[in-house]
């Protein structure tokens, strides 16, 4: 995945001609500051589709922030859709009422709203790693939507959302649904892949583990796991070198929540690259996955089957709704 700074500067250079075309005729507020109320609640009615196209309904918003995906994983129907929204001063912006519309483009109809619900991204201080608390474009907050896409192909994806007290239309992003690789989802059987544990490498951590410190969920071997018809959490996440700058923060969370279900299921973290090396490329379980990116979370049953999966980042509450549904 790519970092979501990056992602802001690339969406706002890639798709100019989207968003000048989508909120045209709008001012661009350059005269109000850009750093939002922290969290905002003002009883904002989004706007009703009604037929209209990308451009005809959000045409009269003026220009507000960017929205930058964390997921790239999306099938024809309802998708967990994960993002961030960005401001020109690339700074997340968190805590506001969101909206989110899809369309095929911005001539095409429009899709929505479908609510965004706002998540921090937070741990408690034991559980905090150095990769994050020293990183400060680390990810801090989530917004997730359920969101349907009733075909594959080409989608933008917009939002409209309260900036400053009034709605504003968020720059969309470009998203391709379906096509993907073939990573299993909920429903799917898990892949029996070997993964490396302490044991495995001698307890040099330094060759499966880039968390500082290192976390405790590198004891048991998945393809173990599965046949000895555990439930299994299963990260695949590089804190070090994750370019999304989400890895970090999601593999704490992970470690929280590992404390509170531990006598439950086994918590397996797979760094994504092979000797934690970029250059080797993603590890032999991770290419038994089907993974091209990282990170991804797959909460798996006693039956050794996918219930849950969580692409990007994902909050405390996301992952222990993912666990419970593994345990049913």
């Amino acid at each position: 995945m790519r970092s979501w700074g990056p992602a802001k500067r690339a969406l706002a250079g890639a798709l100019a001609v989207v968003a000048v075309a989508v909120v045209s005729g709008c001012g661009s507020d350059n005269d109000e500051p850009d750093r939002p109320p922290d969290i905002e609640t003002a009883g904002f009615q989004p706007p009703e589709p009604s037929g209209r196209s990308f451009r005809d309904l959000l045409g009269k918003y003026p220009g507000g922030p960017v929205v930058a995906p964390s997921v790239s994983l999306l099938e024809r129907g309802e998708n967990r859709f994960g993002f961030a929204l960005f401001d020109r001063g690339n700074r997340q912006i968190g805590g506001l009422q969101t909206y989110v519309y899809v369309a095929r483009g911005v001539d095409e109809t429009v899709r929505g709203p479908f609510h965004a619900r706002y998540r921090r991204i937070e741990v408690e201080p034991e559980f905090r790693s150095r990769n994050v608390s020293q990183d400060p474009d680390s990810a801090r907050s989530i917004y997730v939507a359920d969101v349907e896409f009733p075909r594959t192909g080409s989608y933008l994806v917009a939002a409209v959302t309260t900036l400053n007290g009034r709605p504003v239309a968020a720059q969309p992003a470009q998203v391709r649904v379906g096509g993907g690789p073939g990573v299993p989802d909920v429903g799917d059987r898990a892949v029996r892949a070997h993964t490396p544990t302490v044991e495995s490498v001698g307890g040099d951590m330094d060759k499966i583990e880039t968390r500082v410190p290192p976390d405790s969920m590198h004891e048991v071997d998945l393809a173990e796991a599965l046949d000895e018809e555990r439930p299994v959490v299963l990260l695949f996440s590089s804190p070090a070198l994750c370019e999304s700058r989400v890895c970090g923060p999601v593999t704490d969370v992970t470690e929280q929540v590992k404390a509170e279900f531990e006598d439950d299921a086994e918590f397996i973290h797979v760094e994504f690259y092979e000797d934690n090396d970029l250059r080797k490329g993603p590890r032999p379980a991770a290419r038994a996955w089907g993974l091209e990116s990282e990170p991804i979370l797959f909460a798996i049953d006693s039956a050794g089957v996918v219930a849950a999966r969580l692409e990007g980042a994902f909050s405390s509450d996301e992952l222990r709704a993912a666990v419970r549904r593994a345990l049913r």
